[in-house]
């Protein structure tokens, strides 16, 4: 493994794991892109609390 590939590893074992990001949303701005992806994010969480 060459010295590139060895610090891209280290740095992604180093990457915080998150479940919830701080996000604001409103719904009043929000485009059908924005409402579909809140959605989607909705249920995703609903899925991992399975």
């Amino acid at each position: 493994m060459n010295e590139t590939n060895r610090r891209h590893q280290k740095t992604a074992r180093q990457l915080p794991v998150a479940k919830n990001e701080d996000v604001q949303y409103d719904a009043e701005f929000a485009d059908e892109d924005d409402k579909e992806a809140a959605e989607r994010a909705h249920e995703a969480d609903a899925r991992q609390q399975q």
